[in-house]
């Protein structure tokens, strides 16, 4: 028997070591072992794949260091002992004494056995036996870390071929030890009778499993099988969701996922249920080089109870984009389906209009941009007139941006051209160009002055005229034109104060002067991009304050504004606008009647920004009448934050008729959310009341836990709309979720109501 005391490493091979060999061994730093049966990550095993080669040979010699090593010639025994490190094949052993038998290529490990993989998973044992170049052997007390922060541990363990596992009274869990306690059981775990963890194929196999929760078992499970965190995505089923809906009955959703190949995945999802044919969802996604496609599909049949449509039903949702080079991209979204029932009642998402595009569009840096798209509009409900549904082909935008001039300004080009198709109704096609100029200067007095000029020009091709709204008598189609410029001269003078410890204030008066031909009568122009108009702060400053180009905005004006601020210390604000705006000309314009601007003298806007503290936010926004100051608009909202995990939002909405909505009738809402986090847990609650009906819009309440490991979420929502058609409820406007989420092993949902 020979020994050799102090810090040693040898190389271990079916033949003995030459003394070259031994030189060029390298000496590793020792790890401290763990004592707790699944622990904390110890200290100095932050990165153990570290010290595994590239790409390892699996023939590669045993190599080891030790404090003291004993080796027995007669018995082909090297015994080592404090601080063992032995590695081989990518893999690496520590113990606090090893025996390896030469002859038979067995090494048996004692005390504090770590047992540390290539890819930084690692085993803990309290004995080890291994052979066959340490892939096979038996394992005593083994606890193990698995990626994604996964621990397991087992009474015992056979090891075979390096890559499966044998495991026997195993429990499993990815929550951290409680800190107080820290062998309390945590929040939740799997335990089972056998189980095997096969690193080939990347998969943790139960069987006789339970869930317990806090110890207590809550759900068997005969056979379970879940990702040992290693792989990106595997193929295989997801967690189930289930409930009771009043159109489906009981129903159940088995998704299983499909992992094609490294850039293509598919998920079926069928549904089955009591009271409705089985319906299958397909959700596909894929990735080029250059680009990526995703469709979210289903089918299935409703049998027309409830008022709803009978026959085949299903939808696509799909979408792509594709870089063609550095300037320019393509791409499309595709949105069909049967219903807005049919997507209400399988959980689709509720959706009245769906959009479909085929587009292309070019980027230049900050001075240009193209667009060209085509564009169709589904409506999904039954009072929808489908042959006044607009087609758009084509819709093409470019703009341009100058650098700045000797003056110090800048233009801008853009045109804006279309053609709009509709079964019945105004089907229009548009050429329209638009070229902007502004330049700013500052005066010896501090004043800012601004001057902006815009000129747009458009030419129309229409039919079916008749059926626009305001339309005048006259031919239904033909062909027009249309041309405006404006020029406008903007001042401002900011007056500013620092008042040291109590912030800077500012009061900015503000006055602008816009000039331009009269437009005259514009209802034998189609309305396409017009329509929608509301008259805030935001556009009283504007040159043509309609949001597009079929409406403009003629004549001499003038509008006023006055400014004032106040900026504290630590984020803390108050300013207020309020403004109005005077046309020279009385001939009502092209507004309609309460939009703020049919008289000469237009309605106050105004708004408000209160920030007295972190914990308080409020803005709003009003119009009152010009001459009487009565409410015509109001939003108004607020938010309270008590305490960083306490919040209070109170909204109120006020807006006027608008000929272009069916019913043409005010609306004014009034909106409360409150949310509340306590630890590891959020809550939250939403009211939307309707003032005019004097009845609720919707309320909603949720409640979520979530921790390192654990996730918990239940909703509830009720939505108080009807159908117009039928004057029932939609589908699914009363909604009851919950759902359970153990972090590396799956989720459960359960939906009713």
């Amino acid at each position: 028997m020979q020994r050799q005391a102090g810090r040693v490493f040898c190389f271990l091979a079916i033949a003995l070591a030459s003394q070259q060999a031994l030189a060029q061994a390298t000496l590793l730093p020792p790890i401290t072992s763990p004592t707790a049966v699944a622990p904390s990550m110890p200290a100095g095993t932050t990165a153990p794949a570290a010290a595994a080669p590239a790409a390892p040979s699996q023939n590669a010699p045993v190599t080891f260091t030790a404090d003291e090593v004993q080796y027995d010639q007669n018995a082909a025994l090297v015994v080592a002992r404090g601080s063992v490190e032995a590695f081989q094949g990518g893999r690496i052993l520590r113990a606090d004494e090893l025996t390896y038998n030469r002859n038979t290529g067995v090494a048996t490990a004692n005390g504090n056995v770590q047992l540390i993989e290539a890819d930084g998973q690692v085993m803990f044992a309290e004995s080890a036996v291994l052979s066959n170049q340490m892939r096979d052997g038996v394992l005593e007390g083994l606890r193990g870390y698995l990626l994604q922060s996964g621990r397991i541990a087992a009474n015992g363990a056979r090891r075979t071929d390096g890559s499966i596992f044998d495991l026997s009274r195993v429990v499993y869990s990815v929550c951290d030890p409680c800190k107080d306690d820290p062998l309390a059981p945590p929040l939740w775990q799997l335990r089972a009778r056998t189980a095997t963890l096969d690193r080939t194929e990347q998969q943790v196999r139960y069987r006789g499993a339970s869930l317990d929760m806090a110890g207590v078992p809550v759900i068997w499970l005969p056979y379970f099988q879940h990702p040992d965190g290693s792989a990106a995505r595997q193929s295989g089923f997801l967690s189930p969701s289930f409930g009771v809906t009043k159109y489906l009955g009981g129903f159940i959703e088995t998704p299983y996922y499909w992992a094609i190949d490294e850039s293509q995945e598919l998920v079926l999802r069928p549904t089955t249920s009591t009271r409705i044919a089985p319906n299958l969802g397909v959700d596909y996604r894929r990735r080029f080089n250059a680009g990526e496609v995703e469709m979210l599909s289903s089918a299935g049949y409703l049998d027309g109870r409830d008022g709803t449509e009978e026959g085949f039903a299903g939808h696509i949702f799909a979408k792509g984009r594709f870089s063609l080079d550095e300037t320019w991209r393509a791409g499309f979204d595709l949105n069909r389906a049967s219903s807005e029932q049919y997507l209400r009642i399988y959980r689709y998402g509720a959706q009245r209009l769906l959009p479909t595009t085929l587009f292309t569009e070019g980027f230049w840096g900050q001075e240009g941009f193209a667009r060209f798209d085509t564009r169709a509009y589904q409506g999904l409900r039954r009072t929808d007139d489908v042959d006044r549904i607009p087609a758009v082909l084509p819709n093409i935008y470019a703009d341009w941006e100058s650098s700045e001039d000797s003056l110090g300004g800048r233009v801008t080009v853009d045109t804006w051209n279309f053609a709009i198709f509709r079964g019945s109704g105004t089907s229009t096609r548009r050429l329209s160009s638009r070229i902007g100029y502004a330049l700013l200067r500052m005066d010896e007095m501090g004043g800012i002055w601004t001057l902006r000029a815009q000129s747009d020009v458009a030419a129309y091709d229409f039919e079916d005229i008749t059926l626009a709204p305001n339309y005048a008598t006259g031919s239904p189609n033909g062909q027009n034109a249309a041309a405006n410029i404006r020029t406008a001269l903007d001042w401002r003078m900011p007056f500013l104060r620092d008042g040291g410890d109590w912030g800077r204030q500012v009061i900015e008066p503000r006055i602008q002067l816009v000039t331009g031909p009269m437009t005259g009568s514009q209802y034998r122009i189609p309305n396409e991009d017009s329509i929608v108009f509301d008259f805030t702060d935001a556009n009283l400053f504007s040159l043509n304050r309609f949001t597009g180009r079929d409406r403009q905005e003629g004549g001499t004006r003038a509008d006023m504004a006055l400014r004032g601020a106040w900026f504290l210390p630590q984020d803390r604000q108050l300013e207020a606008i309020v403004g109005r705006s005077f046309r020279v000309q009385d001939d009502g314009g092209p507004f309609y009647p309460y939009s703020g601007l049919e008289n000469r003298a237009s309605d106050w806007v105004s708004r408000l920004t209160f920030r007295p503290a972190s914990w308080l936010d409020l803005t709003g926004r009003t119009r009152r009448g010009g001459e009487s100051f009565a409410a015509r608009a109001y939003d108004i909202s607020s938010t309270l934050r008590p305490a960083d995990d306490t919040s209070f939002t109170l909204g109120y909405l006020q807006a006027p008729p608008s000929p272009y909505l069916n019913p043409v009738a005010q609306r004014e809402e009034i909106y409360l959310g409150a949310s509340q986090r306590l630890g590891f847990w959020r809550f939250a609650a939403f009211g939307r009341q309707d003032v005019q009906l004097d009845r609720p819009v919707s309320v909603g309440l949720s409640a979520t836990y979530e921790d390192e490991c654990f996730i918990f979420e239940t909703r509830f929502i009720k939505r108080y709309a009807e159908n117009p058609a039928t004057n029932d409820p939609y589908p699914g406007a009363t909604v009851l979720l919950f759902r359970f989420g153990f972090k590396t092993i799956g989720d459960l949902g359960l939906r009713a109501l």
